[in-house]
């Protein structure tokens, strides 16, 4: 039987405070802290323990990835069931018509269904970082800017939405997830918005 004194001596479990830090994935990146591959990933750039990203972010695509050691926070950022939205901004090649606008905007339909609506607007050029490796572009083929918010979370969707109206993605760059945004970090940054 245990005394007092005894009681007294053994350690309290350790509560682990809520950590939500914003990370700006650069191109080539990995959304994940390990590989098999000799692969880049987020080890390299974040020295905290024991958070995990809510959702993905392709290796080929940019900007934000939310990282959390909360499970139920995870959850809510990352499964489409809670609709939150993501923002983009997509460089394309081409210039969108009206009919390609609307037709992003309404949800095209993919291999694997339908999209959700889309809120779709046209960009100026944004002032972004470069990109390294730089974007191939083709001679005498224009590009634009778009600025596309969903609220759904399909492998590679945005690309696959782009191209379905004949509008193939060059570039993508997250830039919000609901409430929090990207803001002025650099490729490779991350700063802790949550530390409670």
């Amino acid at each position: 039987m245990a005394t007092s004194a005894n009681r007294r001596k053994s350690p309290r479990p350790r509560v682990h405070a809520q950590q939500l830090i914003a990370f700006n994935k650069p191109f080539g990146v990995l959304s994940q802290f390990t590989d098999a591959g000799d692969r880049r990933t987020l080890k390299e750039y974040v020295p905290i323990r024991d958070v995990y990203p809510a959702g993905r972010l392709d290796k080929d695509s940019e900007g934000l990835l939310l990282l959390t050691n909360d499970g139920r926070l995870q959850a809510r950022i990352a499964d489409p069931a809670h609709k939150l939205p993501k923002t983009y901004w997509v460089q394309v090649e081409g210039v969108p018509s009206a009919e390609q606008l609307a037709e992003l905007a309404a949800g095209p339909a993919l291999k694997d269904g339908p999209t959700k609506p889309a809120e779709v607007e046209c960009l100026a050029e944004p002032d972004l970082w470069p990109r390294d490796p730089p974007v191939r572009f083709r001679k005498n083929v224009p590009t634009s800017w778009l600025a596309i918010t969903i609220r759904e979370g399909r492998n590679r969707q945005l690309r696959r939405m782009t191209a379905a109206v004949g509008l193939p993605t060059l570039r993508l760059v997250r830039v919000r997830i609901g409430p929090w945004g990207l803001d002025e970090l650099a490729p490779g940054e991350w700063r802790r918005i949550v530390s409670a």
